[in-house]
């Protein structure tokens, strides 16, 4: 008789799903042809992201972080909607030398609170929230010069050349993260979140 069971004596290991909570601390729209947003107290999320938002959309066209295709080709959007914690901006501020980093200047929609090291957060982490939104989060949100550049301009960086070029680096796995809309409503501030973490493992083969 055949054995369909999996060797399971070479298998990475595998971590347990686990559940944490947040708290929703800011709400940011970008309801024009730039990517930096503006705080509101609530977001209306459909299946094409955040109506009328700057990253809103089925689809979007693929850029630098998709070098596998031509610039511009049309793809499905992942990254409907973007993520940030205050610890993490407020740690990628002082590597900068500058007092804070918004939200807004980087073209966050949503500020979680409370979930250590969010940008590390897998991709498939749920993020079910009290009123009945739930995104599924895509990857890390990699930061770019173009965010750094807007940065320095709003923190009032003498160089805005070297703030460009110093964000990318010292933001590196504390961007933030993407995700798309699984289940669309309304999003309040102050609004309890749960995130539930996925099974995680290295694939090693």
């Amino acid at each position: 008789m055949l054995d369909f069971l999996p060797n399971t004596e070479n298998l990475p290991e595998i971590l347990p799903a686990r559940k944490l909570s947040a708290r929703v601390a800011g709400i940011y729209v970008a309801p024009g042809e730039d990517f930096e947003t503006q705080a509101t107290d609530s977001l209306q999320l459909e299946f094409q992201g955040i109506p009328r938002d700057f990253h809103g959309g089925y689809t979007r066209r693929s850029g630098g972080r998709e070098p596998w295709y031509p610039r511009g080709t049309e793809m499905r959007n992942e990254r409907q909607v973007s993520i940030v914690a205050p610890d993490e901006l407020a740690l990628v501020a002082e590597r900068m030398g500058i007092a804070e980093i918004r939200p807004e200047w980087i073209g966050a929609n949503l500020l979680l609170d409370g979930v250590p090291h969010l940008s590390m957060l897998p991709s498939g982490t749920m993020l079910f929230f009290r009123g009945g939104v739930t995104l599924k989060i895509d990857a890390q949100n990699g930061p770019c010069r173009i965010a750094g550049r807007r940065v320095a301009e709003r923190a009032g960086m003498a160089d805005h050349d070297a703030g460009s070029l110093l964000f990318p680096k010292v933001a590196k796995r504390l961007r933030g993260l993407v995700a798309w809309v699984e289940k669309p409503g309304r999003i309040e501030a102050g609004e309890e979140v749960s995130v539930r973490v996925p099974e995680q493992w290295i694939y090693g083969a």
